[in-house]
């Protein structure tokens, strides 16, 4: 998977990391050729050991609705088909998601290991747009209220939205990125179009700033007021000592 360049998706990047006061909102919306080349080749042919990559694999149902997709319309890329097929992708599909998660987190996280039902595929682009927007304008309020058209309009440019299968990343505790303590919420899409061979991959989360990990950087300026507060209070402390031992000399 190669990354693309997208000056569009540079300049909305930066817009995408917003602080509300109680918590701050981490985005990045990036483009991925799934043409492969040297070590995705490699990848792949492993990868096909476990499976032909025109096998059908099962995902889980969307996070995202009640409904599961084999209630609804076929796929736009006919890569799955109908009915029951729904809730299935091939296998290299999945290994374009995969791939795409080793690019976009690398080199701190492996997503070798990731299975079919980590993945689910999403009901359609508007219920996508919905849940989007929900998350996002609810957390960030106004500041996304104004992104929020030039964002669509961005990621429609690049992949064709109405050409899209859209799959969702959705790992248990252990296996996700954005595990850690103080992570409020987040989501990983996918927008695939199998006719360009591209994906654009939309990560986002919520990291509370008083429970942020150490690690993060967020939560430093808190941290740093607050022990100010405490050497403050230390200080008054061992002079109403002084005062009290000056009286008592008396």
């Amino acid at each position: 998977m190669k990354l693309l360049e997208n000056s569009s998706f540079e300049a909305i990047n930066t817009q995408l990391t917003i602080e509300t006061g109680d918590c701050k909102i981490i985005g990045r919306i990036e483009s991925y050729s799934c043409k492969m080349a040297g070590e995705d080749k490699q990848m792949f042919k492993q990868f096909c050991q476990e499976g032909l990559p025109h096998v059908l694999e099962a995902l889980s149902p969307p996070q995202t609705s009640g409904v599961s997709p084999n209630k609804l319309s076929h796929s736009q890329s006919g890569d799955e088909g109908e009915g029951p097929l729904s809730d299935k992708c091939s296998r290299k599909t999945l290994f374009y998601l995969i791939a795409t998660l080793n690019e976009s987190f690398r080199p701190d996280y492996d997503f070798s290991r990731t299975r079919g039902h980590d993945f689910s595929r999403e009901p359609s682009v508007n219920w996508v747009f919905n849940a989007v927007n929900s998350s996002l304008s609810a957390a960030a309020g106004e500041a996304y209220s104004r992104l929020q058209p030039q964002l669509w309009e961005a990621i429609d440019n690049e992949i064709s939205l109405a050409e899209c299968d859209i799959y969702s990343y959705n790992p248990d505790l252990d296996s996700d990125p954005y595990g850690e303590e103080g992570n409020l919420w987040s989501f990983n899409y996918f927008f695939y179009n199998k006719r360009l061979k591209r994906i654009v991959f939309f990560t986002c989360r919520s990291v509370s700033l008083f429970m942020a990990p150490r690690d993060s950087g967020i939560g430093t300026e808190l941290d740093l007021d607050l022990d100010e507060g405490s050497y403050e209070e230390e200080e008054e402390e061992n002079m109403d000592e002084e005062r009290y031992g000056a009286l008592c000399a008396q």
